[in-house]
């Protein structure tokens, strides 16, 4: 096939060196094959079925790594190099994204809803509410006990608490962890509503003091180490929305 941009057909077409070995298939080359499938290129997949022929090749074209595309005779580089090349670039790790946060908060909403259409054959209850913000903070605590190091090294830079007492930014993800899972079953109120209200409230208070006192402009711990949340708006209504849950609780003890 032509290295060329048309071929005879009139079509656009791509040359690709990827890794395919017995044990090893490169994800970032099939992933490069699909990207330039779906822009319309017709894909001269060339594999590269040995170490030494991957290390020949590297050789040959002064590359640091594969795969490698090439359009228009032009190397235009792996798949990283691709998605720029289309328009497609990823956000750096400078950027905000709030993604982490909406991805939660989207499948904590769409749980709540499902589980109330089973058991009330309604999507919205009293129990939808509650079981969305237990699910969200479940899954808020889940990020965060990915990496709890990570996680207490981000909390203790704004957390008034956490400053003062480090085993707190330890302790903290478990504690939210268990007060929602005994939320979403209305287990133990007993236990789970006092962990609610005393994270919560100590947490709104090290958020709006940080960011609406002090003015500083921070990562926020909410989704643990993963994401680029900044301080602010999403970890205020995480906070809050524990002490309003850990109040409800109080008042209203069985729905």
């Amino acid at each position: 096939m032509s290295a060329g941009i048309g071929s005879a057909d009139g079509g656009k077409t791509a040359r690709l060196y990827r890794m395919v070995m017995d044990k090893h298939v490169c994800p970032y080359g099939t992933k490069s094959k699909w990207l330039l499938e779906r822009e319309g290129f017709v894909v001269e997949d060339n594999w590269l079925t040995t170490r030494e022929q991957t290390n020949a090749f590297k050789a040959e074209h002064g590359v640091a790594t594969t795969p490698q595309a090439f359009i228009g005779g032009r190397r235009i580089g792996g798949y990283s190099e691709l998605r720029a090349y289309f328009g497609r670039s990823d956000a750096t790790d400078d950027e905000t994204s709030y993604t982490p946060v909406i991805a939660v908060f989207a499948v904590g909403a769409a749980l709540a809803i499902t589980l109330s259409l089973y058991v009330f054959e309604a999507a919205f209850t009293v129990r939808t509410a509650e079981w969305f913000v237990a699910f969200s903070m479940a899954m808020l605590a889940m990020l965060k006990l990915q990496d709890v190091e990570q996680f207490s090294t981000m909390f203790v830079g704004y957390d008034l608490l956490g400053q003062r007492w480090v085993p707190y930014a330890y302790a903290y993800p478990f504690l939210e962890a268990g007060a929602a899972v005994l939320m979403a079953g209305r287990q133990l109120p007993w236990l789970s509503i006092p962990i609610a209200l005393t994270i919560g409230t100590i947490g709104t208070v090290s958020v709006f003091y940080a960011v609406y006192i002090q003015k500083r402009s921070i990562k926020c711990a909410c989704v643990g180490g993963s994401g680029n949340v900044p301080l602010g708006f999403v970890s205020l209504t995480e906070n809050l929305a524990m002490v309003g849950m850990g109040i409800w609780m109080l008042l209203r003890p069985a729905v």
